[in-house]
């Protein structure tokens, strides 16, 4: 096999939702990475990309099938290890139902997994309890997207849209370091003083910004709502309002504006820590390149998505964009920056819990009578919606929940909120399967641990933030031992009683079948070929037929609604679910480091990403940190009412006061997830991730 393979093969990287382009070149038995011209990356990548060959050769690889006996992982084949999962699936189910077994996906899944988990999941097990990990991602700028425009796709627009504009507000996001890339198509807005970053710590792109004479609005950990309405507010009291747009495209405007109009200035400046000068300067900033038309955009990322009031607070920041008429016209607009590699098409082909292929409601009959005549079943055999993630975790081991799950992509035991209590549940399972290539903290708690492909080791589909379908290509041939998960899913289908047919390993083949399941849904591949992208065709979706040249800008002529109008949501400032009090008086925020992906399973494996970001830490301002007698560098310990951290201590005097940050990508004792709070949003049901109560004491931590 490998002499079919060529010797230098353009793909895209693994990690983030940018989808970088590279080209990977096999020499002497090693692979080399080298950025591509592309149109998001323009040929640069970031210390992760070009750190991320290593990895497929890497010591710690998985190769061998593990089970666990007496306690202990040992190494066995593949049909003893798929008959232990077979077994134990059918034990579970006989004992409690379909819904005794549950299933985890990951947003890193090429569109091909995430729609063959899906069907997995409803057909050969033909259980609801499926979600993945981007539920804690991008639910909530979801939930808002569609609400307001009838869809969700992270960028409506391509990511070169914004290079050009001179007015970028960045609610919540640190891309700097998060994707470095992505920072060349702020320039133009940074350059022009432009560049508005609403964060509660000064990050290298707050750097950026300042740098160029933007701005930051330092907002305290949990008032991203009102910081919206109250610029909506000023848009509409200093005469920014774009009115001619909102009566021609939208709805709602009258409910909305009553919302925001208890937050004038000085009591958003209250209650956000955010000046009113600079409250104003940021509503002037926008409001004027979009008269000047010269581009002004509003984009969120997580820090105004992760909380229990992530949707409305998303919502808020959209009302605020379509105030000033930016919505669905080109070089100006609303968008989410997605995280995860496949952020975008994972939620959009079966893996979330009330979804089927093509982004259609599970609840839908139309929607579910199609997609059951693509499965050649009955529609009334598809189950109804599931749990969402977290609801799913904390049903697991109960007598009402889960008895057996499977774990795809996703490292559990540290990157899920509430680590802790989500470790006891895992624990509680009869059987935990995890499929991976190394033995994460998650892989290394299961019963069944099943070696898989990486990346570059597959063929397969992603989608990028912006809805482009990329071709992910094999580079390099597997080690011996590995199996591609399409594979592994046919072998376990077969054992539960299912056709093989049903269940194709061919790549191309299960995305010709995701093109007819999700055609005439929201999210339309019927277009999109192997062969047109293959021919380097630039193809966005909806792509409803071959014809089609794809979709780059949503909105330009009508939303996404029955009647093509934009939605406003009224919406009210609820705060953080867990205020602080004298016991914990601390606002602790989670978020990322530049050397750092997800829970580090892959990253902290590779020596010079473990290197540049070091060991865990905590940033807090020195005169906190002095209050409990600590000092930079001092081993402290971060405790919150579901767990304690161990961190070092890292001084920075543009820290706010009241804040502490911590990123989310060590294991152990020194897991951030312990401590965060897992209150759910009660409609898209992501986690409060970004803020919780806190103390800081000195001692028992990690000594920089």
């Amino acid at each position: 096999m490998t002499a079919t393979l060529a010797a230098a093969t353009a793909t895209h990287c693994p990690y983030c939702g940018l989808q970088c382009a590279m080209t990977l070149t096999r020499e002497a038995g090693s692979v080399t990475v080298a950025g591509r011209q592309f149109p998001t990356n323009r040929g640069g990548l970031c210390q992760k990309g070009w750190t991320s060959a290593e990895l497929l050769r890497h010591p710690d690889r998985l190769t061998t099938p593990l089970v666990r006996d007496a306690g202990t992982l040992r190494r066995a084949t593949w049909p003893e290890a798929l008959d232990r999962v077979v077994d134990g699936f059918r034990s579970a189910q006989d004992a409690g139902g379909r819904d005794a077994v549950g299933i985890f996906g990951g947003g890193g899944l090429t569109n091909e997994k995430a729609y063959m988990l899906g069907k997995f999941a409803r057909v050969a097990l033909g259980t609801s309890n499926i979600d993945y990990n981007g539920r804690f991602c991008m639910s909530s700028a979801a939930a808002a997207g569609i609400r307001a425009f009838g869809l969700d796709r992270g960028l409506p627009f391509p990511v070169s849209d914004l290079t050009s504009a001179k007015a970028i507000l960045l609610a919540g996001g640190n891309v700097a370091e998060t994707m470095p890339p992505l920072v060349g198509h702020l320039t133009a807005a940074a350059d022009s003083g432009g560049l508005i970053v609403a964060d509660p710590r000064r990050t290298a792109t707050v750097e950026r910004a300042l740098a160029g004479g933007g701005l930051h609005l330092q907002l305290a950990p949990g008032t991203d709502l009102p910081l919206a309405l109250g610029m909506l507010h000023l848009a509409v009291t200093e005469g920014h309002l774009d009115r001619e747009y909102v009566e021609a495209r939208t709805d709602g405007f009258g409910d909305s504006w009553l919302a925001a109009a208890q937050w004038w200035p000085e009591r958003t400046e209250r209650v956000t820590g955010v000046p009113v000068a600079s409250l104003r300067r940021a509503v002037e900033i926008l409001s004027r390149s979009r008269r000047n038309d010269t581009g002004a955009y509003v984009l969120t990322a997580r820090g105004a998505e992760q909380h229990a009031t992530g949707t409305d607070t998303v919502s808020a920041w959209i009302a605020l964009a379509l105030t000033l008429g930016l919505p669905g016209r080109r070089g100006s607009g609303y968008g989410a920056v997605t995280g995860q590699g496949n952020g975008q098409g994972g939620r959009e082909h079966g893996q979330k819990a009330d979804q089927l292929p093509g982004y259609r409601k599970i609840t839908d009959p139309v929607a579910r009578e199609h997609v059951a005549r693509v499965w050649g079943i009955d529609p009334a055999d598809l189950p109804g919606p599931g749990r969402s993630a977290y609801e799913l975790l904390d049903a697991l081991g109960r007598p009402d929940g889960p008895r057996a799950l499977m774990v795809h992509g996703a490292n559990l035991a540290v990157s899920a909120p509430r680590a802790g209590h989500v470790v006891d549940r895992l624990r509680s399972l009869d059987l935990l399967v995890v499929c991976d290539f190394l033995l994460s903290e998650t892989a290394a708690m299961a019963d069944v641990v099943l070696p898989v492909l990486q990346w570059a080791e597959e063929e397969g589909t992603m989608t990028s933030f912006e809805g482009r379908v990329l071709r992910r290509r094999r580079a390099t041939t597997p080690p011996d031992g590995a199996r591609g998960e399409l594979e592994v899913w046919r072998e376990l289908a077969v054992r539960l009683g299912q056709p093989a047919s049903r269940f194709p390993t061919s790549p191309e083949v299960v995305f010709d079948e995701l093109r007819r399941a999700s055609a005439g849904g929201v999210a339309d591949y019927a277009g999109v070929t192997y062969a047109r992208l293959d021919a380097g065709e630039a193809l966005h979706w909806p792509c409803p037929d071959v014809a089609h040249p794809g979709t780059p800008r949503l909105f330009l002529d009508r939303f996404a609604t029955d009647d093509g109008r934009a939605r406003f949501t009224a919406v009210e400032h609820r705060g953080p679910a867990e205020p602080t009090d004298t016991e914990f008086p601390l606002l602790a925020t989670t978020g990322r480091v530049l050397a750092h992906y997800q829970s580090g399973a892959q990253t902290r494996r590779v020596a010079e990403l473990a290197a540049a970001a070091g060991p865990m830490f905590v940033q807090v301002h020195p005169d906190t940190a002095a209050r409990v007698g600590l000092r930079d560098g001092d081993a402290a310990t971060v405790v919150a009412r579901r767990g304690r951290v161990a961190a070092s201590v890292r001084c920075d005097e543009s820290m706010r006061l009241d804040t502490v940050f911590l990123p989310f990508h060590f294991a152990g004792d020194a897991r951030a997830n312990l401590l965060t709070n897992p209150a759910l949003d009660p409609t898209s049901r992501m986690p409060e991730f970004k803020v919780c109560a806190v103390r800081l004491e000195a001692g028992a931590g990690v000594r920089a």
